[in-house]
């Protein structure tokens, strides 16, 4: 199995083989949560304007949307689990676009097979990937915007191989260094109305959820699932 670690939209446009792209701060921890609350199904959307053309013309489904962090105009939610966790999404559909994140999908077009990862789901990826043996795989840590390397996506993308390949990894000691290296914006008093304080342990609540998230294409229209493990 040829394992590699591609970074940001470009690492995501050279993945092959099964693609994990990785986004901790928050776009696929948000999807967990949204999944373990009943959620149906997500469309990730890559252009903003898309997403909320797609709400327009379904207002039943639920539009999480966030650019530098900020929910946007005419999104009903940010990107934040914590604001999620007393919504209702049992079995509805959700529209969710971001930064970086939803960006590494749409631009992993080379990609075999797409799944996303974050560290609340890192060992069901790992177990996945294995259980699927395929010859390349690309992990692509999507940092911020897609743009520039972020310490919370390396990690878990280093983490994740290292589960693949059996190797030892110390995750609680790396999450420890996490908080006061690429933490910092939850614990800032002027940024709570974006970064709430509560969202950072709910993004590294390691291997919380043994599911793993799948991208397909439905009618057109990539599709995220849950896949049980």
């Amino acid at each position: 199995m040829n394992i590699e670690i591609l970074e940001l939209i470009e690492g995501a446009k050279k993945a092959k083989g099964l693609t994990v792209i990785i986004d901790v701060f928050r776009a696929f921890t948000v999807e967990c949560y949204l999944f373990d609350k009943g959620a149906a199904r997500i469309y990730p959307i890559g252009k903003l304007e898309d997403a909320l053309e797609l709400k327009k013309q379904n207002p039943s489904y639920v539009l999480f949307g966030e650019r530098e962090g900020r929910k946007q105009e005419g999104c009903d939610y940010g990107n934040s689990p914590y604001q999620l966790l007393s919504g209702d999404f049992e079995g509805k559909t959700i529209i969710h676009t971001t930064s970086a994140g939803t960006q590494g999908i749409v631009n992993a077009v080379n990609a075999s097979e797409i799944i996303t990862g974050s560290l609340v789901n890192a060992k069901a990826v790992a177990e996945y990937i294995k259980a699927r043996n395929p010859e390349d795989v690309s992990i692509c840590p999507m940092g911020l915007a897609g743009k520039v390397s972020s310490e919370e996506d390396l990690l878990a993308a280093e983490y994740i191989r290292a589960l693949i390949l059996g190797e030892d990894f110390d995750i609680e000691g790396r999450i420890a260094h996490l908080k006061d290296h690429g933490a910092s914006k939850f614990f800032d008093p002027d940024t709570q109305d974006v970064f709430p304080k509560e969202d950072y342990p709910l993004c590294v609540d390691i291997n919380k959820f043994p599911f793993i998230l799948k991208v397909s294409k439905t009618n057109d229209r990539l599709t995220v699932n849950k896949i049980q493990l």
